[in-house]
């Protein structure tokens, strides 16, 4: 495949992954949190339960800020902490929500911490005290905040921004003509090396170092043919006969033309040339 198609996609394909990246993902923002919402909801019904109360309400369930989130009821309530961080661990784990979460339990009037714990996912971390002691019947909100949410951090964002840089980049030199390197044809195992030229019939043309040389039909058969029998004199008829026999009339004269175009257009390098054998034909020296 082509060098500069294989910038191209490259480029495209890092340019592309890494927008995608960058871009906030709020779809999936908005997924969790209402995720969040059913199992709090949940949370809020099983502790009503526990107090026998199958009536009252459970308020909508509101999200403070970013991860931190408030359970409240429509009643006071009294439960047993060791219930409540059982009640929140099973709901947690049925909605598959992250395993690290701080919870507060406040007094509505107050606004005091009546009680809180912390769950780590290295359960052994985890602080739950006063576990088997009820709290007096009251109105309590519950606050529970996501501790260790994984968002793409600014070192992170800095590499994919890195990444979107080297995408621009391939594309660019995908794009890029060089000067200093001429553009090889796909199947570049098909040209003969003469002298300081690369001659590649099945594309009509020389190439020399940086430069690129264009040959017409006629001139990259006659050349064909002078390569495949180097320092050999091949005779005018054999010329004419295998270049024109099938393309029309032959001018007298067309092959020495064409001829002396060849010549211009190698006569960069001293080591080959296309001599005349008078009277007979042409011979291409190549002086290694």
């Amino acid at each position: 495949m082509n060098k500069k198609i294989i910038f191209k996609a490259s480029g495209l394909i890092i340019i592309l992954f890494s927008i995608w990246m960058l871009i906030p993902t709020k779809k999936n923002k908005d997924l969790f949190s209402e995720r969040v919402k059913v199992s709090l909801r949940d949370v809020g019904n099983k502790i009503l339960l526990r107090n026998q109360d199958t009536t009252s309400l459970i308020l909508p369930v509101i999200e403070l800020e970013e991860n931190k989130y408030q359970l409240s009821f429509q009643k006071p309530l009294s439960f047993e902490p060791g219930n409540l961080v059982s009640i929140i661990d099973s709901s947690f784990q049925k909605a598959t929500l992250p395993k690290d979460y701080l919870v507060e339990t406040i007094q509505c009037e107050e606004q005091e911490v009546a009680y809180s714990y912390q769950i780590l996912n290295n359960v052994e971390n985890s602080i739950i005290p006063c576990a088997g002691r009820y709290l007096p019947e009251s109105c309590y909100t519950i606050e529970v905040q996501f501790t260790n949410i994984k968002t793409t951090s600014p070192s992170g964002q800095i590499g994919y921004y890195g990444l979107l840089f080297a995408g621009f980049v391939l594309v660019f030199l995908g794009f890029y003509k060089r000067e200093l390197e001429p553009d090889i044809p796909e199947n570049a195992e098909n040209y003969a090396t003469l002298g300081s030229f690369q001659f590649y019939p099945e594309q009509n043309k020389l190439v020399k170092q940086a430069e690129e040389i264009s040959l017409s039909k006629k001139e990259c058969e006659l050349l064909e043919i002078f390569v495949a029998n180097p320092n050999q004199i091949i005779k005018r008829d054999e010329l004419t006969k295998k270049v024109w026999e099938d393309h029309g009339v032959f001018v007298g004269r067309s092959l020495d033309t064409y001829i002396s175009k060849l010549r211009k257009k190698l006569e960069k390098d001293d080591s080959v040339k296309i001599t005349n054998v008078h009277g007979v034909g042409y011979k291409l020296e190549i002086n290694s």
